[in-house]
């Protein structure tokens, strides 16, 4: 038996919600999307091997982490018995330019992916469900966003992350109300919308934000 994990990289751009994927090279799956993953080394804990993965394959590294859960069905890797660990990770894809073409990865729009190798579809519906539960009362989507971000952004960010469409006013009063974000008097360049006010979050009301594991 083995034991493998695999990590969901959740990203924002363009509004929509995307996921890092690589195509399946396994004649089983062949041409289909697959998440990022390895094999645990006899040495590694699972946080460690997560980390390791995301800087081995994506250059990554000081960013949000989080797992999720373990999936064992039997007969779900073609190889053998194979039990893996799900982590997700939040990256603002700007702020990380990854050589893709070098590494064969994508951003693909979660909302397109109809199928994928293995059983990492249901790897993803479960990281995505963890994902929305977690915005709900906890900052983690300020990692998906720039520093400097408009309250257009950040409505934008909910709605693809949430899958629905939100009330504008109602989004903005909630977020003034919890006080997680700082206005830094400065508007938006550049932009083919009247400029809005930018923001950042309010990271000393909750400390250290990147490489959480739990």
């Amino acid at each position: 038996m083995a034991l493998s994990v695999d990590c969901v990289i959740f990203g924002f751009e363009d509004g929509e919600l995307k996921v890092l994927v690589i195509k399946c090279n396994i004649k089983e799956y062949k041409g289909l999307w697959s998440l990022l993953g390895d094999l645990v080394k006899p040495d590694e804990d699972l946080d460690t091997a997560s980390y390791r993965i995301l800087k081995e394959r994506t250059g990554l590294d000081d960013v949000y982490l989080e797992q999720v859960q373990t999936f064992g069905q039997v007969g779900r890797h073609p190889a053998g018995r194979v039990i893996t660990t799900a982590y997700f990770s939040l990256v603002n894809i700007k702020d990380h330019q990854l050589k893709l073409s070098d590494n064969e990865l994508h951003w693909h729009p979660v909302n397109e992916i109809a199928e994928m190798a293995f059983d990492h579809m249901e790897i993803l519906k479960g990281c995505l469900e963890r994902l929305r539960e977690k915005v709900i009362d906890h900052p983690v989507v300020f990692n998906l966003l720039p520093k400097k971000f408009s309250l257009r952004e950040l409505q934008s960010l909910y709605e693809a992350i949430l899958n629905i469409k939100l009330d504008r006013r109602n989004f903005r009063k909630k977020f003034f109300m919890m006080d997680w974000l700082i206005d830094l008097e400065e508007l938006e360049e550049d932009v083919p919308h009247r400029p809005g006010k930018l923001y950042k979050f309010n990271q000393a009301k909750f400390g250290r934000k990147t490489k959480k594991v739990s």
